[in-house]
């Protein structure tokens, strides 16, 4: 029950073999991923600066509202934000007048000491 078995083998020479087969392990890894149009960010301030007027004021997207609204999110601008701010610009407002009264009555002390005096 033998069979003779016949091996053959081929061999390249050194040129030979580097100039025939592919040793770069190409079929294991994925094809490269397509490469996207992109832009920086001074292209997209440009793009966006020539189509400024032609941007929707209002709407839910592609419009400057939502513009507005997705900025303001990502620098944590909300509401309450706006309402603080308020608030504080009105404490200023106030504290303003405030000094105003204050130099007003410092003015009139001194002009009725000068009448006083003089």
């Amino acid at each position: 029950m033998s069979e003779k078995l016949n091996l053959s083998r081929n061999v390249f020479e050194k040129r030979k073999y580097q100039n025939t087969i592919d040793t770069s392990f190409s079929e294991l890894t994925p094809p490269p991923l397509p490469v996207e149009d992109t832009f920086t960010v001074e292209e997209f301030f440009d793009l966006y600066n020539s189509l400024f007027y032609d941007i929707p004021v209002e709407g839910d997207i592609n419009s400057h509202q939502f513009l507005i609204q997705k900025s303001s999110e990502y620098v944590g601008f909300t509401p309450e934000t706006s309402d603080e701010i308020q608030v504080l610009l009105d404490e200023i407002t106030s504290l303003r007048q405030s000094l105003i009264d204050t130099e007003r009555q410092v003015i009139e002390l001194q002009l009725s000491q000068s009448l006083n005096n003089g």
